[in-house]
């Protein structure tokens, strides 16, 4: 039934919003946005910490010298980073169902909550060098459960948005969760400027205080949606789409090094050319933060050059910059190695924001095909809309194992060789990949588009039929 015209501030049971319709204008323009932005305002933060949480073993390794009494070596502390970016990958599957099933804002308070066990920990046990082995890698490993905020963060304010601003929303959503990474890099920066590299747990207790603010904020200011539904079925059909895969794999190229180089790219320095701590500490915020930064200006360019294109240009660009960090490696030339280390970055945030546009941009292109096969065209949206966000939360996950592969081949490179260069030339390869399949899945046009109508048969894969009967691939004009 419609509700055009309904002003009314939403019923509450608790905190619980019985009635949400942002569709509807008039509803929106009354009681929606505001209430919207608040619940994003404290998103944003909450997902942010998370993010932060998730990196700070990233900090935590460069503190782990023999000066301050600790025995691990670079292959060890690769495997500690390692296992915390594996575990806010697997999770984050699991966090975007948590939101329709316990609420927004429950699920809110209860996973920045969790966060507390392992930054306590942290605090306790960077103090003591002595412990062992296993017990900094269950505690790396329980830091990953500030990975899964993302997933759970952007699925709850999926829910809040209308269609035509959710990009908008999430967009900002996923930059402020990003900028995690480089802030707790900083805030490990100011740590060992101020108080010397003998108070790793000063890191971990600085964010006590903010997880306590991110949980009051969540439990005084959020909402819950009773609409909020989760979407099994979905996931289960695009993981019969074979884009699910595709897309996912250019997310590991584009995510994946995002998040990997952010947690490998102090220890790189300290251990490939010696850097102390604080020389470590006051480079490792740069890159993740310009990526960061880069996300939405990614979006930017896809909106108007197309996605498929941006990200084909992005993996290009990535490959290039490898290919000087490994030119450098003979050298040991670090202006040329810091530029190309950081241009990976950049183009990994880039490639984060055009990757996030192609997911939408391939199912409706779908549902034109379906239209112009006679589908009925509001049935063949909605379809396209489900499948999207479906895939937005898969990929998101899978992707996040990109970060597990380049510190796993970070370690077995440092340990074989001393140098990161043969981990570069796998990256290299990896990325020659990506760019060759985005072109061949999205951007290549079968001879018969160039030359005029297919032959009577099968439309050719990759490609969605024409009213003129000429084939086109799925991205075209996107």
């Amino acid at each position: 039934m419609s509700t055009s015209g309904r002003t009314a501030a939403p019923a509450r049971q608790g905190r619980w919003i019985e009635h949400w319709e942002p569709e509807d204008p008039a509803f929106w323009e009354a009681t929606g946005k505001r209430v919207a932005r608040r619940n994003l305002a404290f998103s944003i933060f909450t997902e942010h910490i998370g993010f932060s949480v998730w990196s700070l073993w990233s900090v935590m390794v460069l503190f782990m010298t023999p000066a301050q009494g600790f025995t691990l070596d670079a292959s060890d502390k690769f495997l500690l980073v390692s296992f915390a970016t594996l575990v806010g990958a697997v999770i984050r599957v699991p966090y975007t169902l948590a939101v329709p099933r316990f609420g927004g804002r429950n699920w809110t308070i209860v996973s920045a909550a969790a966060l507390l066990v392992p930054t306590v920990l942290t605090a306790i046990f960077m103090q003591r060098p002595e412990t062992s082995f296993a017990t900094f890698m269950v505690l790396a490993a329980v830091t990953g459960i500030g990975g899964g905020n993302f997933a759970s963060s952007m699925a709850n304010i999926s829910f809040f948005y209308p269609d035509r601003q959710k990009g908008w929303a999430l967009g900002l959503n996923a930059a402020g969760g990003n900028l995690g990474v480089p802030a707790v890099q900083l805030v490990g920066l100011f740590v060992i400027a101020f108080f010397g590299q003998a108070n790793p747990a000063y890191v971990a207790m600085f964010y006590l205080p903010l997880l306590i603010v991110a949980v009051t904020g969540a439990a005084l200011y959020m909402d819950n949606l009773a609409t909020a539904r989760s979407d099994v079925a979905a996931q289960l059909a695009v993981v019969r789409d074979r884009h699910a895969w595709v897309m996912s794999f250019l997310y590991i190229g584009t995510f994946g090094s995002f998040i990997g180089y952010g947690f490998a790219f102090g220890l790189v320095l300290q251990t490939q050319f010696g850097f102390t701590p604080l020389a470590a500490a006051s480079l490792t915020f740069i890159g993740p933060l310009l990526g960061s930064l880069s996300r939405p200006a990614g979006g930017w360019l896809a909106d108007r050059r197309g996605g498929a294109r941006v990200t084909l240009w992005v993996f290009i660009g990535m490959a290039l910059a490898t290919v000087g960090i490994i030119a450098a490696a003979p050298s040991e030339s670090l202006p040329a190695f810091l530029v190309g280390f950081i241009a990976l970055f950049v183009l990994s945030g880039l490639g984060n924001g055009s990757t996030y546009k192609m997911i939408p941009s391939i199912f409706a292109a779908q549902a034109r095909s379906q239209v112009e096969a006679g589908a009925d065209p509001g049935e063949a949206g909605r379809t396209a809309r489900r499948l999207a966000a479906a895939l937005i939360g898969i990929a998101g996950a899978i992707g996040a194992l990109g970060g597990v592969f380049i510190n796993v081949a970070f370690r077995f490179s440092f340990g074989s060789s001393g140098t990161g260069t043969a981990a570069f030339v796998a990256f290299l390869a990896f990325y020659a990949v990506c760019a060759g399949l985005t072109w061949r899945v999205y951007l290549h046009r079968p001879t018969a588009a160039r030359t005029g109508p297919t032959p009577t048969g099968p439309t050719p894969p990759g490609a969605v039929p024409t009213s003129t009967g000429a084939a086109r691939p799925v991205l075209d004009g996107v």
